[in-house]
């Protein structure tokens, strides 16, 4: 019988070198978009997903990370006192009533297997989702939900996937899988960071992952991959010889806060959607094109 996928695994060690110097001493996860930090928009989906147990991974500088999710007495009290309840309510809300969350020290920046190979005492013998913060994914239904009922429907690990263009395929661990049903394949290959012209497939891990406890099996075998690493990509692949491992194409739109681009599009197109400043937002951007097509 299959259990339950109740905690979700969180790596938030990198040092978020793309922004510098914005993340000297800020961890990047806290990096605002609109109003609330990157982190905050993986932890709402694993909690909307029915994720009990908030496990992260962290390194050297995070300590913001955890600040943020823990307990802020003097603050709600302030806030009490003037009677901002709204304010109270989201201070109180980074983390809801009945779920629980752990911080584990990555030790050295030896890649994403390693990080999720820190976590197995917390995981144990569980199934476990991972969810990459740097991928911030706007879905009518949270992705890790949609990887969730994929794996209660067939127990097997399930992938996020979404294709890619050719040319970046160099970005990305690239599946070659056979087709299931309609969005759901079973993988057969993964490549890691194939060059273009050299991938199998355009098909492209995004960051969401549902992984059976096996997987800390292969992690325990692994040596440095590409990057000098320890890449979850070839664990993965190993698993594939005693296990089967799916890939899902899920329904939302991804945004890489990976990348400036990616931070900034995100951004712009939440902010937009915003109650409070969605139309004053879309009024500045209308005015800002027309004020360059007048320079130009």
């Amino acid at each position: 019988m299959k259990s339950k996928v109740r905690k979700a695994v969180f790596p938030v060690a990198g040092m978020g070198t793309r922004f510098l110097p914005a993340t000297k001493a800020m961890p990047k996860e806290m990096l605002p978009v609109v109003d609330k930090p990157l982190i905050q928009y993986a932890v709402d989906e694993a909690v909307a997903s029915g994720i009990e147990e908030l496990i992260f991974i962290t390194g050297r500088h995070k300590r913001a990370i955890e600040d943020h999710f823990d307990a802020a007495p003097e603050l709600e009290a302030e806030l009490a006192s003037r009677q901002q309840h709204d304010l109270l309510e989201c201070v109180r809300g980074t983390v809801p009533s009945g779920v629980t969350c752990m911080y584990i020290r990555q030790s050295a920046p030896l890649g994403l297997g390693h990080a999720v190979l820190c976590a197995e005492p917390a995981v144990g013998d569980e199934p476990f989702a991972v969810l990459l913060a740097d991928d911030l994914i706007d879905a009518p239904v949270p992705v890790t939900r949609q990887l969730m009922d994929e794996y209660e429907r067939y127990a097997a690990s399930v992938i996020g996937v979404q294709d890619v263009p050719k040319h970046e395929t160099s970005r990305y661990g690239i599946a070659v899988a056979a087709p299931i049903d309609g969005r759901t394949s079973q993988v057969e290959s993964l490549v890691e960071k194939p060059a273009p012209g050299t991938a199998p497939s355009t098909l492209a891990v995004m960051g969401r992952y549902v992984l059976e406890p096996q997987i800390f099996q292969e992690l325990r075998k692994s040596t440095k991959g590409a990057g000098g690493e320890i890449q979850l990509t070839d664990a993965i692949v190993r698993l594939l010889q005693r296990r089967p491992v799916l890939t899902h194409r899920f329904r939302g739109r991804r945004f890489d806060c990976g990348t400036k681009r990616g931070y900034w599009e995100a951004t712009m197109v939440l902010g937009m959607r915003h109650g409070q400043i969605g139309e004053y937002l879309k009024q500045s951007l209308q005015q800002a094109t027309v004020a360059a097509n007048v320079a130009d």
